[in-house]
């Protein structure tokens, strides 16, 4: 546990550790979301894969970041020696705001930095589920890429490195026929998408083909924007980020 003020502290949780600090993100640590991320976290290629939880001393987590080298990162991204966010949320609003989340960027630049990284880069996008990228703009990154509504944001510590780039394979999706659903063990909350979702087509005797993404190379080539779920219908890209039960099925009343 390392102290960075009197008022937060930070602690970093490597793959070794994760079932014995948590992961954040999920607190039921016998839920199915839980073990599936501790067991993707143990996933040899994510051996550089940290967290870092922000607590205070009296009111315990109050929000985490995700973060790993880009060229293993589980997101369309193409980054060459840079360090990338994969994730990073702060749980209730009071505690925005207030430079702990500022904080966390600097720790993680910082460890970039001892590795002789050439920077940090992080994708955004608008919405409740994503970052924005107004906390990494105040925090002298600057948008380098973008494809639909995401955006590649880095900030570089040495001239003359090559740009971070999106992945875009959009014209893969024409290979998706029926019914598709992508996604990986990187959020907890992709288990119970899926069994929603797998719950809802059996009802509506929809035959619905799920893939679990098992490398960050698939996850980086998937046709989704953001990499590690997926929602498509003959070739077409529904959602790009886990949906309830409901929201799905909205989408087939929709398509009738």
């Amino acid at each position: 546990m390392a102290t960075t003020s009197e008022e937060f502290y930070f602690e970093e949780v490597s793959p070794a550790d994760a079932a014995e600090k948590g992961i954040c993100c999920s607190k039921d640590r016998k839920s199915k979301g839980f073990n599936a991320k501790i067991n993707w976290m143990c996933k040899p290629e994510n051996d550089g894969l940290r967290l870092i939880l922000a607590g205070r001393p009296q009111a315990g987590i109050i929000g985490f970041a995700e973060y790993l080298p880009a060229d293993a990162a589980w997101r369309p991204v193409l980054a060459e020696n840079y360090m990338f966010i994969q994730c990073i949320a702060m749980y209730e609003k009071k505690s925005r705001n207030q430079g702990v989340a500022g904080a966390m960027l600097g720790f993680i630049e910082d460890k970039a930095l001892k590795q002789g990284m050439n920077g940090v880069c992080v994708m955004t996008s608008t919405g409740s589920w994503m970052a924005d990228k107004s906390l990494f703009e105040k925090n002298g990154y600057q948008v380098c890429d973008s494809q639909g509504r995401f955006e590649l944001l880095c900030k570089t510590f040495k001239s003359g490195t090559s740009a971070p780039k999106l992945i875009d394979q959009s014209a893969a999706l024409t290979q998706y026929k029926g019914w598709n659903l992508i996604y990986a063990d990187q959020c907890p909350w992709h288990q119970k998408a899926v069994n929603d979702l797998l719950e809802a087509a059996a009802e509506n005797n929809i035959q619905l083909k799920v893939t679990l993404l098992e490398t960050a190379a698939q996850a980086r080539n998937t046709p989704t924007g953001f990499g590690t779920f997926g929602l498509i219908k003959d070739g077409k890209l529904l959602t790009d980020h886990y949906i309830s039960k409901t929201r799905f099925l909205n989408i087939l009343r929709k398509g009738k």
